[in-house]
């Protein structure tokens, strides 16, 4: 560059600089706060809890979610919140049980599959399946597993009063699907044929959401009543190894996913501060102290969000989060993988 051009150029961005404008350095841009807002409501006007549960990103893009009362799985445009019936007719929630019905979706090869639980005949409906039911493209649900029956003949080691388990999350793996029972404390394989088997069983640490990796899995632990923020952790496994902890420090540990850069998202409903007593088991976090977390690399938890009402699943497109709550809620939340945490 010759001495009349650099001197136009030094002009240049000394002039840019005067005016408050970014030259160059513009990566060096504050980073954005992830900014959240409800982006649909799908409860019935009498519906105070147990609406949402689970939920999915569907092959056309769009976020799919379940209606454990209404026995539905729904699809929310991620853009418009736009809400439409995708499957209807499945076992609904007992009601006054508080969760249950339909509690988590899948896809696999274009085909969903929805997790039920708390149903059936351990629950006084003799002629309901509850397990996993695969929707039909006329959206009708056939069970494929009856996972009700399968655990009141496999018992678990650790104390239980509901025979038939409480089947909380479900998730893609080789060769079907793993599912979590947070009652039974343990992780089930179930094959798209209906076989099941238990794949790791656990202490009482109340497993929840998965997430997978590979061969790898990663699991949500809400940990024992009262849900102390040390006992609220993620682990992670395969077939052939034990859980080791990768993050612990929030209580209430309710689901977990890769989000942006690949780094490692949870859901922490909240605090609950009710007595620790049976009773009490099962019951959610205090409203408006959840957490959407990400997982730093010494092994804790960095708050994104606070305030969320009880939520319950979690979902990633890009840098955008969907969080379902129990009030049937989806919250969006923007900007998320470009804020600086540990």
């Amino acid at each position: 560059m010759d001495s009349r051009r650099a001197l136009t150029a030094l002009i240049a961005v000394s002039a840019l600089l005067a005016a408050g404008l970014p030259a160059a350095a513009s990566a060096h841009k504050p980073p954005k706060s992830p900014v959240a807002h409800e982006l649909a409501s799908f409860a019935a006007p009498t519906c105070m809890s147990g609406c949402g549960s689970g939920s999915t990103i569907g092959p056309d893009g769009a976020l799919y979610v379940t209606d454990g009362p209404g026995g539905r799985v729904l699809r929310v445009d991620p853009k418009t919140g736009a809400v439409t019936t995708f499957a209807s007719g499945l076992p609904p929630a007992i009601p006054d049980v508080g969760i249950g019905g339909a509690m988590d979706v899948v896809f696999t090869h274009g085909t969903a599959y929805v997790l039920v639980t708390l149903v059936g005949p351990a629950l006084g409906q003799p002629d309901v399946i509850d397990g996993i039911y695969r929707i039909g493209r006329n959206g009708n649900a056939t069970p494929i597993a009856d996972i009700g029956t399968w655990s009141v003949e496999h018992p678990p080691k650790t104390d239980f009063f509901v025979a038939s388990g409480v089947q909380y999350a479900m998730q893609e793996y080789p060769g079907g699907f793993l599912v979590t029972d947070g009652h039974h404390n343990r992780v089930l394989h179930v094959t798209r044929r209906g076989d099941i088997r238990q794949l790791i069983a656990f202490g009482n640490i109340v497993p929840t959401g998965l997430e997978v990796h590979g061969w790898t899995i990663y699991l949500g632990q809400a940990g024992p009543i009262p849900h102390l923020p040390q006992n609220g952790k993620i682990v992670r496994f395969t077939p052939w190894s034990a859980a080791t902890d990768v993050a612990s420090g929030a209580s209430l540990i309710v689901d977990v996913e890769f989000g942006p850069d690949r780094r490692l998202y949870a859901l922490s409903q909240g605090i609950w501060d009710l007595p620790p007593i049976p009773e009490n088991e099962g019951a959610p976090a205090s409203a408006n102290t959840g957490r959407l977390v990400r997982v730093t690399r010494d092994g804790r938890f960095a708050s994104v969000v606070e305030g969320i009402d009880r939520p319950t699943s979690l979902e990633f497109i890009g840098n955008t989060a969907f969080v379902i709550t129990l009030t049937g809620k989806v919250i969006r939340i923007d900007d998320v993988g470009r804020a600086h945490f540990g």
